[in-house]
C-alpha cells in the first residue's frame, strides 16, 4: 500500500456506527485471534451510548479515550486507551477493522501517529499494551516501536476478552520523548 495518505483524529460522533459495525459484524475468526470473547460483546445500543459517553466526558474524566485512523480520509480503524487514569497511566487497543488492511504495515505507521495523542492529550507518564500473546502482529508491532517487553502472564484483558496468555509492553514518557526527539 504506497502512496496512501495516513492521518488520525479523536473520535466524533459520526465513527460510532463505523465503530459499532466493526466489533458486531467483525469475523469471528478475526475476533478470537485478538482474544475476544464474541459473548460479551455489547448490544448495538449499548455499544453505542457507551461511544457517545466516551466522547461527551471530559478528557480528564474519561475512562476510554479513542483515536480514528484514516487511510486516504476513509476511516478504517481505531485505537483507544482503556483503562485509562488521566495525568498518570493508560492501557491502548489497537484495531484495524477491514482485512484488506492488516499485514501492511498500516497498524505501525496508525500508532505512530496515534501515541503522541495518548502522551500528550492524556499527560500520561506510562502507556501500556497487553496484546493476546499468541496474536504475532501487535507484539511486532510494539516492539518495532520501541515498546519494552515487561512480561508474559494470565489475564482478562479487557471487557470483551477471555482469560489469557498476554504479554505486556511499555513506554514511559521519557522513552517516548526521546523516540520522538521531543525532549
Amino acid at each position: 500500500m504506497t502512496g496512501e495518505i495516513l492521518s488520525v483524529r479523536e473520535m466524533l460522533v459520526s465513527d460510532i456506527p463505523l465503530v459499532v459495525d466493526y466489533w458486531l459484524s467483525a469475523d469471528r475468526t478475526h475476533l478470537k485471534a485478538m482474544g475476544v470473547d464474541v459473548r460479551k460483546i455489547p448490544s448495538a445500543e449499548q455499544l453505542a451510548k457507551g461511544l457517545t459517553a466516551q466522547i461527551e466526558t471530559a478528557i480528564e474524566e474519561k475512562n476510554s479515550y479513542c483515536i480514528i485512523w484514516l487511510l486516504n480520509n476513509e476511516p478504517v480503524g481505531h485505537s483507544n486507551t482503556n483503562p485509562t487514569y488521566f495525568g498518570n497511566e493508560a492501557y491502548m487497543h489497537l484495531h484495524l477493522w477491514a482485512q484488506t488492511t492488516r499485514r501492511h504495515g498500516l497498524g505501525s505507521k496508525f500508532l505512530e501517529l496515534t501515541i503522541p495523542y495518548f502522551f500528550e492529550n492524556l499527560q500520561l507518564k506510562d502507556l501500556y499494551c497487553q496484546p493476546y500473546a499468541q496474536n504475532a502482529a501487535p507484539n511486532k508491532t510494539l516492539q518495532k516501536l520501541g515498546f519494552e517487553f515487561v512480561k508474559e502472564y494470565v489475564t482478562i484483558p479487557g471487557s470483551l476478552n477471555y482469560e489469557q496468555p498476554v504479554k505486556l509492553w511499555h513506554m514511559s514518557y521519557e522513552r517516548f520523548t526521546a523516540l520522538y526527539e521531543l525532549a
